[in-house]
């Protein structure tokens, strides 16, 4: 049942608007006495999410018991993000996703469902884990709380993902980002109906109908004056919900381009983006873009590491961003790669297939570090004062007789050249 389905390319919702409407489904779905709310972490700061959790907690009060950050792998929020995303959410109710130990496999979805979907790509049975809170917590509701963007792994993030992803475990993680990169990324960005999408799909039908799961998704787009505007809002239990967003999210956050650009400079916001694992969206949501020989440089004043979890980090350090063909190969000839197929994933992801340059420009990272993992090293101060981004729009611009491509946030959407789209 869909509770709240408002939304188009001209859309703008206030804040009140969006209390307003979440208020209007939270009524509809009568008295409750023990929620869970699921709210992404900072790396979703733009998803609204933050207010929407605030908002939940305005209306159910003490019956709001717990707050689960869907950390997927990410690291636990510190106290200055959580004031900083939930601001009236008292700390006491936030709890803290491990992927590595507080889990519980629910299902497995059959190897022959998982080998259809992928076309024959993956063909083991894939485990549907979650965190324990979900599965053995006697909520009488769980709200999901999300954005629906353009994602590497699935084709469009949040809805069944920020289940058995975002409050995932190791297993059903690693396989689920194996799965999306061996399927290949260029077939699946900016798609609703992906293999790993209906896997995951599967699982909830499978699994899943006891639990009071509603979804709670927004689609946030740039406001045309380098902001941004919340254009939907979609509330409800069942695949549709997730469909009408990702419908409006194909229109608001893709940009098709007639031109592929030779330079793109994507800047990364020190405040969100602290790692290659987070911050090589600039490369992922930008390579169907790019010409061939072209050039990535990437601004990024406060990355200082490659993983958000210390193993996944060594991995990167040791295997580096390679091409798909050498990834491969060393997953099939090391074990450590093995058992940590996300760390895999990501490796894949974060290479330009020796197509176009990537030029990395780290605040925290030294040039031994980012050469060594594959990228070219870029001076921040020299590329910024080059690139001044208060002085650049996103898209186009001009400076010194070079022309090139901006794009001050790569979370928030998903660019290509029209010759590297295809329905």
């Amino acid at each position: 049942m869909i509770y709240c389905n408002i939304g188009s390319p001209d859309c703008v919702l206030s804040e009140e608007d969006l209390r307003k409407h979440l208020t209007e489904a939270l009524d509809a779905l009568g008295p409750k006495k023990k929620v869970l709310a699921l709210p992404p972490d900072f790396t979703r700061l733009n998803s609204q999410a933050g207010p929407l959790t605030c908002f939940t907690h305005d209306y159910y009060g003490e019956a709001l018991r717990d707050v689960m950050p869907a950390l997927g792998t990410h690291v636990p929020m510190p106290d200055w993000q959580l004031e900083r995303m939930y601001p009236s959410v008292p700390k006491s109710l936030i709890r803290e996703h491990d992927w590595r130990n507080d889990v519980v496999t629910v299902g497995e979805v059959p190897a022959d469902f998982v080998s259809e979907a992928t076309e024959g790509i993956y063909s083991e049975a894939w485990p549907a884990q979650m965190n324990r809170l979900l599965w053995e917590g006697g909520h009488d509701l769980i709200l999901s709380i999300g954005q629906v963007v353009p994602h590497e792994v699935i084709g469009m993030a949040n809805y069944t993902k920020n289940i058995f992803v975002g409050t995932g475990g190791v297993k059903g993680i690693n396989e689920s980002h194996f799965i999306g990169a061996a399927y290949g990324m260029e077939r699946m960005m900016g798609r609703a109906d992906t293999p790993l999408r209906r896997i995951l799909n599967e699982a909830a039908d499978r699994f899943c109908q006891h639990l009071p799961i509603v979804y709670v998704l927004t689609v946030v787009g740039p406001d045309g004056q380098g902001g941004l505007a919340t254009r939907g809002l979609y509330i409800g239990d069942s695949h549709d919900v997730f469909e009408e967003a990702a419908k409006l999210s194909l229109e608001v956050n893709f940009q098709m381009l007639d031109e592929a650009p030779d330079k793109v400079v994507v800047y990364l916001d020190p405040e969100e983006f602290h790692s290659t694992w987070l911050g090589n969206k600039s490369i992922y949501r930008t390579r169907m873009a790019i010409a061939d020989e072209g050039e990535l440089i990437v601004l990024a004043p406060e990355v200082g590491s490659f993983g958000e979890d210390p193993e996944i980090d060594r991995l990167i350090r040791k295997y580096g961003y390679r091409t798909t063909p050498v990834v491969m190969d060393a997953v099939e000839q090391n074990e450590d790669l093995r058992n940590n197929l996300s760390a895999a994933a990501h490796l894949i992801h974060g290479s330009s297939e020796e197509r176009f340059q990537v030029t990395y420009c780290p605040g925290k990272l030294t040039q031994e570090e980012i050469e060594s993992v594959g990228y070219s090293w870029g001076d921040l101060a020299e590329m910024s004062a080059r690139y001044p981004i208060e002085e650049l729009k996103d898209g186009w611009n001009e400076r010194n007789g070079e022309r090139f491509y901006y794009i001050s946030n790569p979370a928030l959407g998903l660019w290509a050249h029209r010759d590297r789209f295809r329905d």
